[in-house]
């Protein structure tokens, strides 16, 4: 059991470091190809940072794990939301001042409704995922028109200054050489971290969801959590909330989507009664605390308090149950 612990701790660690050259590659190179600063804020750093959990899905999905697959896309989304923004707003309240993002919040909120509807039947076959996958295309082609045609927006502003200070001069090929080895060993981690937890699983006797839930949704959510707080750090909010709408949009529609279109699968009757509901309803938090209908959108400490609890109570009821599904029948 020691061992896959180990494989675990050592997937996520070099996860983790690859994703982050991969995005800092991707998005420098974008500048050299003169990528405006929004542009890049909402399709390579806010997607990129999903890069994790898009690798381990698929893996999870092509070794016919798809609990793995499901609860790494939904339990990521969960933490996002209660453990990352929770954590953020109780260090310093979020204030959402991008126009661009008070118009994905709404658009976040609509998708997860979507999702919740077609996975009613408690099935993910290709069609659904291949609908994920086109509203997904036209989300990014909506982004790029955005990002031509909307170039002043402060969302733009943190970009360029939290991205590029002071490495503007680094070379093509040197982006290029980042890309590719992010690449490479995100995909060579992805294959330790799923095989440490199916086999934790497995030993332990617990379902690959619950796993995928709690460990490997925590920690390929690290990223965000890092990208978010440096970035409350930096006083560059829209940051903060623009990793994590985009990281959601991304497990929501490309995570999933990819998931189901390689192995279709049947969806577990927690994951409705439990999962997306939870996601659904943080989700519909989020918006309400950060739109901002009256003028700046703000997360304040109560509400990221609150955003917090619900995760955390939302973890004690995953972690319960999987304990009670162990505990041996009470005798007659």
């Amino acid at each position: 059991m020691i061992l896959y612990f180990v494989a675990v701790f050592t997937g996520l660690i070099v996860l983790l470091w690859s994703a982050d050259q991969f995005v800092g590659g991707a998005a420098k190179l974008a500048r050299h190809l003169g990528m405006t600063p929004l542009l890049i804020g909402m399709l390579i750093v806010g997607f990129g940072t999903s890069a994790p959990e898009m690798v381990v899905s698929a893996l999870a999905s092509i070794q016919g794990n798809p609990g793995l697959a499901l609860g790494n896309a939904y339990g990521s989304n969960i933490a996002n939301i209660g453990l990352i923004l929770g954590i953020t707003a109780l260090i310093s309240p979020i204030a959402v001042h991008s126009a661009i993002l008070k118009k994905e919040l709404p658009f976040l909120s609509g998708i997860t409704t979507l999702v919740i509807f077609l996975l009613l039947d408690k099935n993910l076959n290709r069609y659904d995922a291949w609908i994920f996958l086109v509203i997904f295309f036209g989300f990014m082609g909506w982004s790029v028109w955005v990002g031509r045609n909307s170039p002043e927006d402060s969302l733009a502003d943190e970009v360029s200054a939290s991205e590029f200070n002071g490495e503007k001069n680094q070379s093509i090929k040197r982006n290029i050489f980042d890309i590719f080895l992010g690449l490479l060993l995100l995909i060579s981690s992805s294959k330790i971290l799923v095989w440490g937890a199916v086999e934790i699983a497995r030993k332990a006797g617990v379902s690959d969801l619950m796993i995928g839930l709690t460990v490997v949704a925590i920690g390929t959510s690290l990223p965000e959590l890092a990208s978010s707080v440096a970035a409350i750090r930096r006083k560059e909010t829209d940051i903060a909330v623009g990793n994590v709408i985009g990281s959601n949009l991304f497990n929501t529609l490309v995570v999933v989507g990819i998931a189901g279109s390689i192995m279709p699968f049947r969806v577990p009757d927690e994951v409705l009664s439990r999962d997306m509901l939870t996601m659904g309803i943080l989700t519909i938090s989020l918006f309400i605390f950060g739109y901002g209908f009256k003028g700046v959108g703000r997360i304040n400490r109560i509400e990221g308090a609150i955003l917090l609890a619900a995760y955390l109570s939302y973890t004690g009821l995953v972690i319960a149950q999987a304990i009670n599904q162990q505990a041996p029948p009470a005798p007659n």
